[in-house]
């Protein structure tokens, strides 16, 4: 008899809807896409299906998950909340410790595999006012006199470098290859353009996918060559100056000082 393959399959309930695998990679197909009809091709569902699936998660929890724009034939444009993103990366890890601890050939998961990915989950759980928060592996922590610098590894080729006391590693319980999540406050990062000389410990390569300008200061959004969404508040002057628009590669500077670290308690 041969061996049967075991799917998981997460279905997240909340406010008389649901959160299913196929509305899970809706999700993410429009994460990656920006676009309602190119996600809705990309997973195999009708655009009036793709409209209703959304409409019915932005009452799933007490914030929309989706912010979308109609845009005629096209199908406008639309983007992941940071609510969106954090239930959406729920799900994912959520599926990933179910298919562990479901597998039934090779290497079976061990009690520290799925240790962490609770820790993993309960990371996803954090609610901070810091507008970009990054969950990652601590990559190395090189020791001082006083201070840390501790490495995140974001995935892909970006890392976030932390600069934090010692005491605070021990408190958390940092080690390399444990997850921790990294905390940037939007005014706390510089955009320039690429090649730029800077002392900022950090320099992330992005494209630009918006920029929203108020009276004084302009939201600035950037998709980072990991996959991941970093939010800069930039003066409209900063705006002129870079010349930033969408589709614009710049670079995202944050000193090692001003990334905060956390982790589940």
């Amino acid at each position: 008899m041969s061996a049967v393959s075991l799917v998981p399959l997460i279905d997240l309930r909340g406010a008389g809807t649901s959160l299913t695998p196929q509305r899970a990679g809706l999700l993410q197909a429009l994460d990656a896409h920006g676009s309602i009809s190119a996600a809705a091709r990309a997973v195999g569902m009708s655009y009036k299906g793709a409209w209703d699936a959304i409409a019915a998660l932005n009452g799933f929890v007490s914030e929309p998950l989706v912010s979308a724009e109609t845009g005629g034939s096209g199908g406008g444009g639309a983007r992941l909340t940071d609510m969106g993103r954090r239930v959406l990366a729920f799900h994912q890890a959520l599926t990933a410790l179910q298919r562990r601890m479901l597998a039934g050939q090779g290497e079976p998961a061990s009690a520290s595999d799925l240790d962490e990915l609770l820790k993993r989950l309960g990371n996803l759980m954090l609610r901070t006012s810091a507008r970009n928060q990054y969950e990652g592996t601590v990559q190395a922590i090189q020791r001082g006199a006083v201070n840390s610098e501790v490495i995140i590894d974001l995935g892909g080729d970006d890392r976030l470098v932390a600069i934090i006391t010692n005491r605070s590693v021990d408190d958390l319980g940092l080690r390399e290859g444990g997850s921790a999540i990294a905390l940037v406050k939007s005014s706390f990062v510089t955009l320039g353009v690429p090649g730029a000389r800077t002392s900022a410990r950090n320099a992330l390569a992005g494209t630009v996918l918006s920029c929203r300008e108020g009276a004084v200061n302009a939201e600035v959004e950037l998709q980072l060559s990991c996959g991941r969404r970093l939010v800069a508040t930039v003066t409209n002057e900063s705006v002129k100056e870079l010349g930033i628009r969408e589709g614009a590669s710049l670079l995202a500077l944050v000193k090692a000082s001003h990334v905060i670290l956390a982790v589940a308690v």
